[in-house]
């Protein structure tokens, strides 16, 4: 399978930018990228925390709140001067949130409010098409790929996941199709995964009972498997992928 340039060859690096790169599937998207000899530029709410194992991460790092237009446009410009006139060969929208109500409950259409709503959708739907519009031009220089990251809610009502993120993630998967058109006339794929059961630090109670009742492999799956999958995606090995949203939930969804 064809991979990033050789850590000693001549050629530059691929770069990957990633949002919501602290936890889960993010951290191990880093890590799968990183060990291949890609730079990655990482952003999310937080600072970078000093336990992370890959180099260059403090320096490579943009703190951003992607609810917030006005920042994640100050992060999309900074990003563009850290790239220094260089191409960006992946961008992968990982960032979301999912709000909770009283002691960890579903928020539903009905008991969600609109400024919840609105705060949802400004960081899992407007953010990934400001990040990739920003930089279009980065992208189109590499011929590069995005990855958009969905979810199995996106596509059936989940006993956990609210109503406000299962929209969001239902309109990402709908935006991916859209932007694939779009961004594929000038030489950049758009693809989208959709994880279903992932064995992260967020998984609510009861997740178990989903595991032997609707998972045909019955088990969990891990980050590292969504992450070799959007690795894939950002890679020669998917050249002619484009406009695809590939499930990652051990056949939940069948």
């Amino acid at each position: 399978m064809p991979t990033s340039t050789p850590l000693d060859s001549n050629a530059p690096k691929r770069t990957l930018l990633l949002t919501g790169a602290s936890r889960g599937i993010g951290h191990a998207t880093v890590i799968r990228f990183s060990s291949a000899g890609w730079r990655v530029i990482t952003c999310s709410r937080h600072p970078f925390p000093e336990q992370c194992p890959w180099g260059a991460g403090p320096e490579d790092h943009i703190q951003v709140d992607l609810a917030d237009h006005n920042d994640t446009a100050r992060a999309i410009d900074e990003i563009r001067e850290r790239l220094d006139g260089g191409a960006l060969h992946a961008l992968v929208n990982n960032a979301a949130i999912s709000p909770k109500g009283k002691n960890g409950a579903r928020m539903g259409s009905i008991d969600t409010d609109v400024d919840a709503w609105s705060h949802v959708f400004r960081v899992n739907f407007f953010a990934p098409i400001m990040m990739a519009r920003g930089l279009i031009e980065e992208l189109k220089a590499a011929k590069g790929s995005v990855v958009n990251v969905t979810s199995i809610a996106g596509s059936r009502v989940h006993p956990f996941a609210g109503a406000a993120y299962a929209t969001s993630k239902a309109a990402l998967a709908s935006l991916t199709r859209e932007m694939a058109a779009d961004f594929g006339r000038v030489g950049v794929r758009v693809n989208a995964i959709a994880p279903g059961e992932i064995d992260t630090s967020i998984l609510s109670p009861g997740t178990d009972k989903i595991v032997h009742e609707q998972i045909p492999m019955n088990r969990l799956g891990t980050p590292d498997e969504v992450a070799k999958i959007i690795y894939v995606l950002c890679t020669e090995t998917s050249s002619y992928v484009n406009g695809a949203e590939i499930h990652i939930n051990g056949g939940q969804h069948v």
